[in-house]
């Protein structure tokens, strides 16, 4: 899907990596997309910024080596863009997470919960948009964690479900004994992510440093 929308928008595929590549041409390469596994992610990634090529990357659990691929990016004055979700919506739904947790700061009548369908595809649980989604809340709040099916005082419990054939669905839901209140993105398709992971490929090009969705967005 990605490549079909890159080739729609007027780019040209060079290389594509699976598993088992061993012989990658960087030469002709302007920007590398990263769609892979947790256990690869990290090493392509530092492949392209040793070979100067600015980097996206949508994998998520593999974040204990996120510091070291700053550090690399820095070292080699490179470009790289993580993010749990790529899709324009999802990264608007972050930014209205925030706000809202920010409202609800002091009304401890209410209690956090999170949940998140995948696909049964999907290796890693909770989603890396949960994490973006708790990490959001517990910035803006006095929760101090978030936990799988845990539901601690100053923790937020995020429920994990894995379903055939869903892209996606999260929910960040406020409840208390009087009422609830509830934010939800639903992804139709994989289109978003394919669609906002090539708009950030296009963006990133000519900039050094390291970037986020927000700054793609100009979100502030």
């Amino acid at each position: 899907m990605i490549e079909r929308i890159a080739l729609q928008r007027g780019h040209v595929i060079t290389t594509k990596v699976d598993i088992g590549t061993t012989d990658i041409d960087f030469s002709d390469m302007e920007v590398a997309i990263d769609f892979s596994t947790p256990d690869s992610a990290f090493g392509n990634i530092c492949s392209c910024l040793e070979h100067g090529i600015p980097i996206i990357s949508g994998t998520t659990g593999w974040l204990m080596d996120y510091d070291k691929v700053v550090d690399l990016c820095h070292n080699k004055n490179g470009a790289f863009i993580y993010a749990s979700n790529f899709s324009l919506g999802v990264n608007l739904f972050f930014e209205l997470n925030t706000y809202l947790a920010k409202m609800m700061h002091n009304l401890k009548e209410y209690k956090i919960a999170l949940e998140e369908i995948h696909h049964t595809q999907k290796l890693d649980a909770p989603s890396g948009t949960a994490i973006t989604l708790a990490k959001g809340i517990i910035e803006n709040t006095d929760y101090q964690d978030w936990k799988l099916d845990d539901d601690g005082k100053k923790t937020i419990p995020i429920k994990s479900k894995r379903i055939d054939a869903v892209p996606g669905t999260h929910t960040v839901s406020y409840h208390s004994e009087v009422d609830s209140i509830e934010i939800r993105h639903t992804a139709h398709n994989r289109e978003g992510f394919a669609l906002g992971a090539v708009i950030a490929a296009e963006w990133i090009l000519g900039r050094t440093g390291i970037f986020s969705m927000k700054d793609v967005l100009n979100l502030g």
